[in-house]
């Protein structure tokens, strides 16, 4: 396979992506810069970058509760189409080793979500007390692959009419749970709406915050000096309003908190852009978005104001580099996707990808 390219690329492994125009070839499954003779004949042109991530799915759940094995396969085959070639699955309530083992994407697993009992999703998370909170995360540890996921915050029922977004866990036990996880290499991301937990996560050292919607800008900034990164899922905070609606007159404190949120979310999206903060694309596809719908999350941090040249950055090498994945550069593994019109003047292209190969797989015009 030979492409004529302007190419997000880098020069190794170690070295930020640039764009650059040049011929690239694809061999045994790798990719080489190539120098050209003027007798080339491409089999493709366009547009490269590394392939997508989405940090935040879950392989292996959908609207209706859990898949099977053949629905967990569809879903990496969504992402792949639509040039997701990596993802890292932010707890599933199923064992997805062996569709992990054998996709077309790479699936980095965070095991299951750890909550506190009645505190999340029903059947989705293993519930526990927090005196077993550091036991579960080392056991969830060592089912992922590098992650673990732990919910910050939800509803507490418990309170009736009063109840309202409250913090799982205390901040002793937090930091006990990160620094069993970090001693074994895994990483945290925690789930979190509310603004209360917060600062129990920076103190504990989380590796990434998801969604965040309730950080005030000295957390953010808190956040981005101690390399802690930030998934913001837009899509997800966009049904806000929806959550309010039909928490309706039951739950009144909680419908105004997501209210609340919902409408102070645009200084939230602003700190993050401001503080520098590592921004991670995330979908939170597999409840309520669809797999494979990247591109409409970021569309919506283009329309936040934020360049196109930015968010295909964000979304390729800078989110591989921190999920210890390989971008595209010389003698890299072919991870790739190709677009037959310019993202960085139209992010709508990311829509239509005209080739995507991860290694030996391949799928063509999104099919």
């Amino acid at each position: 396979m030979l492409i004529r390219a302007c190419a997000l690329w880098a020069q190794s492994a170690e070295e930020d992506h640039r764009w650059v125009e040049g011929l690239f070839q694809v061999r045994d499954g790798r990719i080489y810069r190539v120098e050209e003779t003027g007798a080339e004949v491409p089999t493709h042109r366009g547009w490269m970058i590394p392939g997508l991530v989405d940090v935040h799915c879950h392989i292996g759940y959908s609207q209706s509760g859990p898949v099977d094995e053949a629905g967990m396969r569809a879903q990496a085959q969504a992402n792949f189409r639509a040039a997701v070639t990596a993802v890292r699955d932010c707890g599933s309530p199923v064992d997805n080793r062996a569709v992990a083992a054998d996709s077309p994407i790479q699936i980095l697993r965070a095991g299951r979500h750890i909550a506190r009992p009645k505190r999340y999703i029903r059947s989705l998370a293993v519930e526990v007390e927090e005196t077993e909170l550091v036991d579960e995360v080392i056991r969830q540890a060592h089912q992922g692959s590098g992650w673990v996921k732990l919910v910050g915050d939800w509803i507490d029922r418990r309170d009736g009419s009063q109840s309202d977004l409250r913090p799982l866990w205390s901040a002793p036990a937090l930091v006990d749970a990160v620094s069993a996880a970090h001693e074994l290499g895994a990483k945290v991301a925690v789930h979190t709406f509310a603004h209360d937990t917060i600062d129990a996560l920076l103190e504990a050292g989380v590796d990434s915050i998801e969604h965040g919607s309730g950080m005030d800008r000295d957390q953010v900034a808190q956040a981005a000096a101690l390399g802690i990164a930030i998934t913001p899922t837009l899509m997800q905070v966009g049904l806000f309003p929806e959550f309010a609606t039909a928490a309706g007159s039951k739950y009144p404190v909680y419908a105004a908190t997501m209210t609340n949120l919902s409408a102070g979310h645009e200084d939230v999206w602003e700190s993050f852009v401001e503080s520098g903060v590592q921004l991670l694309p995330g979908t939170d596809a597999g409840g309520y978005q669809k797999h494979g719908s990247l591109s409409a999350e970021l569309a919506l941090w283009e329309k936040a104001g934020l360049p196109a040249r930015e968010i295909l950055d964000a979304a390729t090498w800078k989110a591989r580099h921190f999920l210890g994945l390989a971008g595209l550069y010389e003698g890299a593994v072919a991870d790739f996707a190709l677009y037959d019109r310019d993202p960085r003047a139209d992010l709508s292209a990311l829509k239509a990808p005209a080739l995507v190969v991860a290694g030996n797989h391949t799928s063509a015009s999104g099919k």
